[in-house]
């Protein structure tokens, strides 16, 4: 019987040392904006399925914008150019709302840059933000993603369902 007990405590401070989160803990909600459905579906699944998060998404700028409003979140995915503005408009936008609208908020959270070829170059100009943590290069590779968000989010207990 105490060998279970002590075999469990070893196990639990093992998964907490490897970054992985107890059944019991919030779970991280991270907002996706980009304009191909492709793509928000391949990025979805895989930040589910290895990272312990909860992912909205959003085709553009304006969609995205409203649920952010709407819901507090660990991380926003964004694609450098969403169909009505820049991703980076978005986040500045954010970056100046989210503080006023939600309670306890004193700044709005870190962002993943999408990037598509022809943009590589952008990736200089905002990794100038204090908040811009990473870039993924369109379509998504998904040893970039996971580096991208590491650190930023947990990762998936392979005990807890998906």
């Amino acid at each position: 019987m105490l060998a279970r007990q002590v075999s469990a405590g070893i196990s639990a401070r093992l998964r907490h040392h490897a970054g992985f989160v107890n059944r019991s803990d919030p779970v991280p909600r991270v907002l996706l904006a980009e304009e191909s459905l492709p793509y928000r579906r391949v990025i979805r699944e895989a930040l589910t399925a290895f990272r312990h998060c909860e992912v909205d998404d959003a085709p553009s700028g304006e969609a995205a914008y409203e649920l952010a409003l709407r819901q507090r979140y660990a991380l926003y995915v964004f694609a450098c150019s969403l169909p009505d503005m820049k991703g980076e408009l978005l986040d500045r936008l954010l970056a100046r709302a989210v503080p006023l609208i939600q309670a306890g908020s004193h700044s709005a959270p870190p962002v993943v840059y999408l990037l598509r070829a022809d943009e590589a170059g952008e990736w200089q100009h905002l990794s100038r933000s204090a908040r811009a943590r990473a870039h993924v290069f369109l379509p998504p590779r998904l040893d970039m993603l996971m580096h991208g968000t590491a650190g930023l989010l947990p990762v998936r207990d392979p005990g807890l369902p998906t």
